[in-house]
């Protein structure tokens, strides 16, 4: 999937405003301008769009888990140079506190089945023999799902 996309996705489900999503990033210690936030969130056919590095979606999403976890003690986690589905995957259920059986139920709203076992397998190390790549598909639902259950709530 394409960074912006899920920038963009994020921001819409928990409704962020600009000031939220430039606190966000700072939380994660990255400091960013409105314009620059304004640039990531345009469509791929504006002349003003502005690509979403791996980095900075991680840097985000490091910033997503502090908003809603709190700091962890000692140095906070580097974000990643490279980013892959199952690590967006990852510190999404992070951020949001969910278990095996909460990302199950999120993927049952969007008609996607998954079984624990082949959810477990997403969130193994890529050398485990039983890892399996996050497909844009199931990233994709996961995020819609995301929104079906917590767009109504964050509006409240």
């Amino acid at each position: 999937m394409i960074n912006n996309d899920i920038l963009r996705r994020i921001r819409y489900t928990f409704d962020f405003s600009d000031s939220k999503m430039i606190e966000l990033f700072r939380l994660a210690g990255c400091q960013v301008t409105r314009a620059q936030v304004s640039d990531w969130l345009k469509k791929e056919d504006d002349p003003a769009f502005q690509k979403c590095s791996d980095t900075l979606l991680a840097i985000f999403l490091n910033g997503l888990i502090v908003d809603r976890r709190g700091a962890k003690e000692g140095p906070q986690p580097a974000a990643e140079q490279r980013l892959t589905n199952n690590i967006i995957l990852t510190k999404l259920k992070i951020a949001l506190g969910l278990k095996a059986e909460d990302i199950l139920e999120i993927m049952a709203l969007t008609e996607v089945h998954v079984s624990k076992h082949e959810l477990s397998a997403f969130f193994r190390k890529p050398q485990h023999k039983n890892y399996r790549d996050c497909k844009d598909q199931i990233l994709r639902n996961f995020l819609q799902g995301i929104q079906l259950k917590y767009r109504d709530t964050a509006m409240l």
